[in-house]
């Protein structure tokens, strides 16, 4: 390969949770040549491995994009930070960690808008070949795997609490979720390693680094896709100031994301054809998907006051709690510095209507403004609840055709009314649960919303006021609009996008482990593909 112009079998552009999976996969033939580019730098921030280091990532242009939302109508005209993982491992370097495959409804849906392969029995024996469960083969997951998949190693008394008060309002606990059917109430998974995040670069990219048809170039911003009429040929990027290219003999792989995969495939022609060519983007493809049916989970963010229990608040404010913190950590790999932004999790229905949990509760042992602010002087939990199925759309679209400038990301939030009705329903259930008996004794108070908002509308307003992503962007290259079933761009060939971008709806909860499935089949479907075609 030279300086200026790389030659591979597979590019694969963006090295996160999906990328660094399939740069693992497709280069374990000794002569297949795999380029793997990353707009970021190398994973080597002090923050990244200890989990609670998300504090310093996200938000941090070193390991992070920084985008910004549109100014959300129905989130108090609000334009909110937007992290994607910037650097290697992506996401999966400043995330919450937690391991959630989501439900079997989920999947047995992508099914049914006509994409064979892709239902809970087909999906389900492949989470477990991914996953290394500390327990074992038991609780329905996966042992021997990269993916390290562990308990938390920490406890809290007022999440105790609250997952008793959870039973008193019907949300039994239970000891895992991920069977499939996730009702019920339990401290969630986390992809730690002995208390240390592992990320994808720990699980796929790093063991297989030695790999000499293996290149990783990081500090490349892919800038546009090539093309030959319709077939993709490779990429032009950005390097050390540079203008450099990469042809592939096989295929390109956009897993550059829900934000950078459009925004790529945008810039390089294929996309709406009226927006495209009002930038003065030469047309390659009309596919009008593409950017579009972008959603997300909104979290409403309730908060309370508690008192007679230790919250995360006390010991993050003292020194003395720091210190005795940061020295648990470096002796024992325990205690605060292993938590993920959540530990404990609940599922269920905002209303018996619903097939399935249609909510999911976030909770937490701290209470803050907003995310980079200090925590509250008091103790206090934060019960986020959210919207697993929402039914707002929203979508990225490029403003101008310099690879730099950053498209516009609007979710449109709320906008729809059933999505309204939801929050409003679990903001009145959160009540509930902290009004049970078991969370008595801690004298809960709340003071974000507060208890004098009581009617749909004004709870309503509170919940667009409260309102804030959980980071779980998808659906931009969705299947069976943008790609087929087996990933590929629709009306371009040797092209396809493999990662959370193609969920044609959002899993039930957290998307990082829904990715590395994603990942996983797409890998399989490169090769068997390559086999057929000899």
């Amino acid at each position: 390969m030279s300086q200026a112009s790389f030659e591979a079998d597979y590019v694969i552009v963006g090295a996160g949770s999906a990328g660094c999976l399939l740069a693992n996969r497709l280069s374990r033939d000794p002569a297949t040549r795999v380029l793997l580019l990353e707009a970021g730098g190398r994973d080597d921030y002090f923050w990244i491995d200890i989990p609670v280091g998300y504090l310093y990532t996200i938000a941090n242009p070193r390991t992070d994009w920084c985008y910004r939302t549109e100014a959300d109508p129905h989130l108090a005209g609000r334009s909110i930070h937007y992290a994607r993982g910037r650097g290697l491992g992506g996401c999966s370097s400043i995330n919450a960690m937690i391991h959630m495959r989501g439900q079997k409804e989920d999947y047995d849906h992508w099914a049914s808008l006509g994409n064979p392969g892709w239902s809970w029995d087909d999906v389900l024996p492949v989470f477990q070949s991914l996953e290394d469960y500390e327990h074992g083969a038991v609780d329905t997951y996966g042992a021997g795997g990269p993916l390290r998949v562990e308990d938390p190693r920490v406890r809290w008394k007022i999440l105790d609490a609250w997952r008793a008060a959870a039973a008193e309002c019907g949300i039994a606990p239970i000891r895992v979720f991920n069977t499939g059917d996730n009702s019920g109430c339990a401290y969630f998974q986390m992809n730690q390693k002995r208390g240390v995040r592992w990320s994808a670069t720990k699980a796929f990219l790093r063991p297989v680094a030695h790999r000499p048809n293996l290149r990783v170039v990081t500090d490349a911003h892919v800038t546009r896709l090539l093309f030959e009429g319709r077939r993709c040929t490779g990429v032009e990027f950005r390097a050390v100031g540079d203008s450099r290219s990469a042809t592939a003999s096989r295929e390109v792989i956009l897993a550059a994301g829900s934000i950078g995969s459009p925004q790529l495939l945008q810039l390089s022609g294929v996309g709406p054809g009226a927006q495209l060519q009002s930038l003065g983007i030469p047309l390659i493809h009309d596919l009008p998907g593409v950017g579009e049916n972008l959603h997300d989970h909104l979290q409403i963010r309730m908060q309370y006051k508690v008192s007679g229990v230790r919250t995360l608040n006390e010991r993050a404010n003292s020194l003395w709690g720091k210190a005795a913190m940061g020295l648990e950590y470096l002796l024992f790999r325990t205690g605060p510095l292993t938590m993920p932004p959540s530990q404990l999790g609940a599922f269920a229905k905002s209303d018996p209507a619903q097939p399935t949990p249609n909510i999911e509760w976030h909770v937490q042992p701290l209470s803050l403004d907003k995310f980079g602010d200090p925590l509250h002087p008091f103790p206090a939990i934060t019960p986020s609840v959210c919207n697993l199925r929402p039914a707002s759309r929203g979508w990225v679209r490029v403003k101008s055709p310099d690879p730099f400038t950053y498209p516009e990301i609007r979710l449109n939030y709320l906008s729809a009314p059933q999505d309204r009705r939801v929050a409003v329903d679990g903001m009145r259930f959160t009540r509930r649960i902290m009004a049970a008996k078991a969370l008595a004794k801690y004298r809960p108070e709340e003071f974000r919303p507060g208890a004098a908002l009581q009617s749909d509308a004004e709870l309503e307003t509170a919940a667009g006021e409260l309102g804030t992503t959980i980071f779980h962007p998808v659906g931009t290259c969705a299947m069976g609009g943008v790609v087929d079933a087996r990933l590929r761009v629709r009306g371009i060939g040797r092209l396809r996008v493999i990662d959370a971008s193609v969920m044609p709806r959002i899993t039930s909860g957290n998307t990082n482990a829904p990715t590395s499935l994603i990942a996983e089949k797409g890998a399989r479907m490169l090769l068997e593909d390559a086999r057929e075609r000899g």
